[in-house]
Formats: structure tokens, C-alpha cells, sequence
């Protein structure tokens, strides 16, 4: 349950989409002051912006609205609709269209990864795959284990709730890496889909 002054003031605006210091004040039951105090945090903490309105007397209304920023706080469900969508199409045109589809996303992925590690050693290409996976939101992770064989772990599946439903996604992440970083000796030692904490692979040149 949210109960502190600034999420009321986020969940007020969701619901209001724009809001001046009066009409805060007489939402939450507290000062002008007091609105102002956590409107200013708000603004620094860009969850928040304001722009000036004209008034046909007196001094122009500040008028608070989100911003793109604070849109994100409130729950998405993009996995849910995603993995309803998948068993739609796996419904209508059967368990090859879902292989299909993730082999398509291996192909584009592979082209998108294998343009940032051309002409790089096989050191620069593993913290290449690093950054690119991070960006990606997987929370990655390398360790040399030797002067040819690296660990990589993935602290976080962003898309979690699809792997669980559709191995295959795991099968095509372990061929694009094998892909990419041209060795076939690219091995996953865990996998967050059969409870383990972290996907961790092993990779050998």
C-alpha cells in the first residue's frame, strides 16, 4: 500500500494527469508549503515537470504533470501479453511458428551483435557481449577462468516469464553467443527456468 506524501502525489497526477499546488493541497489535506516541499524533490528527482499557464488576471497557475520517467514506476505487463500472445500464435499455427519466431529474433540479434565485435579479440568481444547483454537489462557478469575459458553470468532474465513458457528462447541465447563469438564451445551450466538463481554459461576459444 503507498502511503508516503510522494507516491499519493504520483498516483494523484496518473489519475488527474495535471494538478497545481491548490488542487494537491486540497487532495492530500496539508500546506502550500508542504505540497511545494515535495513537489521540488519531485522535479530534481525528474519524476515530475511543470510548466507555466497564463490566467486572464493575476499571476500565471504552475501546472504539474509526470513525466516519462515517472510513467515507468506504475506495473506494466508487457510479459503477460507477450507470452498470451505467443500461446495464441503457437494455437493458430502450431509449435513451428514459435521456433520460427525465435530463430528470427536469433538471426537479428546476431546481426545486431556481430556488427559491435568485428575486428575485436576474443577478450574485447566478451566484455563487448557484457555491455550489449546489460543494455539489454540481463545484469551480466564476466570471470577468466583460464587464458581461453570465461564464465558468464546473468543475474536477471528480463525476459523471464517467456523463457519459462518457451524453452526454446534459452536454446537460441546459447546459439547466439556461439554465433557471435564464433565457438561452438558455449555451454549453459544454469538456467533461471529450471530454478536455478543466475543463467550461467561457459565459453572456451
Amino acid at each position: 500500500m503507498k502511503t508516503t506524501t510522494k507516491d499519493k502525489i504520483l498516483d494523484l497526477l496518473k489519475k488527474e494527469v495535471t494538478l497545481t499546488v491548490n488542487d494537491l493541497t486540497e487532495h492530500l489535506n496539508i500546506t502550500h508549503m508542504a505540497v511545494r516541499k515535495h513537489l521540488h524533490v519531485l522535479e530534481k528527482e525528474h519524476l515530475i515537470s511543470s510548466e507555466e499557464v497564463k490566467q486572464p488576471m493575476g499571476r500565471p497557475l504552475q501546472i504539474y504533470s509526470l513525466t516519462e520517467k515517472a510513467e515507468k514506476i506504475f506495473p506494466k505487463n508487457y510479459e503477460g501479453i507477450t507470452v498470451d500472445f505467443l500461446k495464441d500464435i503457437r494455437d493458430l499455427y502450431g509449435e513451428e511458428s514459435i521456433n520460427c519466431l525465435f530463430k528470427k529474433r536469433e538471426q537479428r540479434l546476431t546481426e545486431e551483435y556481430s556488427v559491435r565485435i568485428s575486428q575485436k579479440s576474443n577478450a574485447e568481444k566478451i566484455d563487448e557481449i557484457v555491455k550489449t547483454q546489460n543494455e539489454k537489462g540481463y545484469m551480466a557478469d564476466i570471470s577468466q577462468l583460464d587464458e581461453n575459458t570465461y564464465e558468464l553470468i546473468e543475474y536477471n532474465c528480463p525476459i523471464l516469464a517467456v523463457a519459462q513458457e518457451f524453452k526454446v528462447a534459452c536454446q537460441c541465447e546459447t546459439e547466439l553467443f556461439q554465433k557471435v563469438l564464433g565457438t561452438e564451445k558455449v555451454s549453459r551450466k544454469s538456467c533461471k527456468t529450471d530454478g536455478a538463481d543466475h543463467c550461467k554459461f561457459l565459453i572456451k576459444f
